[in-house]
């Protein structure tokens, strides 16, 4: 009897430690705050999507200076890669045989006066002849052929003459266009004009204003082209209120500070690589940029109206799956799965998933599980990619 009594109070006892523990545990859960967490609030806004290809700068004008007569480089008459005007003198080449061209050719020209003289003269002397019936007309035709023919020699000789003067006026070489000039391909002494010597001296480039040149893809020519038929001058008016239609991006990383826009669209694909060529046209006031640049170019494609993003520390990423956690009823954590679209500045763009009233976990996620109750603290999150 007494072993069952002491067995009794022992169960008893064991029931009461568990229920004593069991009350201290649920006492502790209710002294336990929830967990603060730092939640935003989806933004909503309209979005303009830009595209990145690569381009090659060129100048406005990239004009060739050649020798158009062959002999030696007698002068250079600027430095290197200095600026030049329109009709400044760069290049001389020695004259002499063309001087003494021209000399040959107003001798010719001469020459050819005195022959004409005389032969109007025979022409003269037979005409009163022939109405005399002095002369037979075979003579008369042969003096009038002989005038014609001296008067055809004269125009032949001054225009031999005037081949010369250019010739000659071709070794001097003035700047066509004001613009930079670059390293010359010839030095005093060289020939030039003639192959494999240097035909063209050195190139003079108007960068006022640079051309970039890029391609696209069939794809997105066809994305471009619609975007801008369907909503023709609204699209572009947006899209220049939003800062210019393209912008470029430099070697160093650094946006170049002038807007772009497309010149030149060419006529057709190209159907061995499926490309378009596309030139755009920058403002380049500073000379900043020189042709030969390589940049990529910002392009913009289309506009997603009251698109819905939220900041990327927001997104957690497993297998390829997106997902972020959101406050639900009561302040209870659930983990929402996402379809994201492109990346704005550091936002993502959320195609399915989210409303515009949810507001998302940004920093705690490690902290927080599914149907938690926690104490969500809302900020204004200031996107640290945002272009200034």
């Amino acid at each position: 009897m007494k072993t069952f009594t002491y067995a009794l109070k022992s169960i008893l006892v064991f029931f009461f430690l568990i229920l004593l523990s069991v009350a201290c545990k649920q006492e502790e859960q209710k002294s336990t705050p929830p967990a603060k967490v730092t939640v935003v609030k989806v933004l909503q806004k309209d979005v303009e999507l830009f595209q990145e290809f690569v381009g090659q700068t060129y100048g406005a004008f990239d004009i060739p200076i050649r020798a158009r007569v062959q002999g030696f480089l007698e002068g250079i008459h600027f430095n290197e890669g200095t600026r030049v005007h329109k009709g400044q003198h760069l290049y001389s080449i020695d004259p002499q045989s063309y001087l003494a061209d021209v000399a040959a050719q107003k001798s010719n020209v001469a020459q050819s006066r005195t022959l004409l003289v005389k032969a109007k003269n025979d022409l003269d002397r037979y005409e009163p002849l022939a109405k005399q019936n002095a002369v037979s007309q075979s003579d008369l035709d042969n003096a009038r052929a002989q005038y014609e023919a001296a008067l055809s020699e004269v125009e032949a000789a001054k225009a031999n003459l005037k081949l010369s003067q250019i010739e000659l006026g071709y070794t001097e070489i003035y700047s066509p266009i004001d613009g930079i000039i670059g390293k010359t391909n010839a030095k005093v002494g060289e020939f030039v004009g003639q192959d494999p010597n240097p035909v063209i001296l050195n190139t003079v480039s108007d960068i006022s204003k640079i051309h970039v040149e890029f391609f696209l893809t069939e794809s997105d020519y066809l994305t471009f082209a619609r975007e801008f038929m369907e909503k023709g001058e609204k699209s572009n008016k947006r899209v220049k209120k939003a800062g210019g239609y393209l912008e470029l991006i430099l070697a160093d990383g650094s946006t170049f500070k002038h807007k772009g826009e497309i010149k030149f669209i060419d006529r057709e694909i190209n159907p061995s690589t499926g490309s378009l060529l596309v030139q755009a046209v920058f403002d380049n006031p500073e000379n900043l940029l020189r042709p030969g640049q390589y940049a990529k170019v910002l392009a913009h494609s289309r506009t997603v109206p009251n698109a819905l993003l939220i900041p990327q520390a927001c997104v957690t990423e497993l297998q390829g799956q997106y997902s972020v956690f959101i406050i639900g009823d009561s302040n209870k954590v659930q983990n929402v799965q996402i379809t994201t679209g492109p990346k704005e500045d550091d936002y993502w763009m959320v195609k399915e998933g989210l409303k515009p009233t949810d507001l998302v976990i940004l920093d705690g996620i490690q902290k927080v599980s599914g149907d938690q109750v926690v104490d969500p603290q809302e900020i204004q999150y200031k996107s640290k990619a945002a272009k200034q």
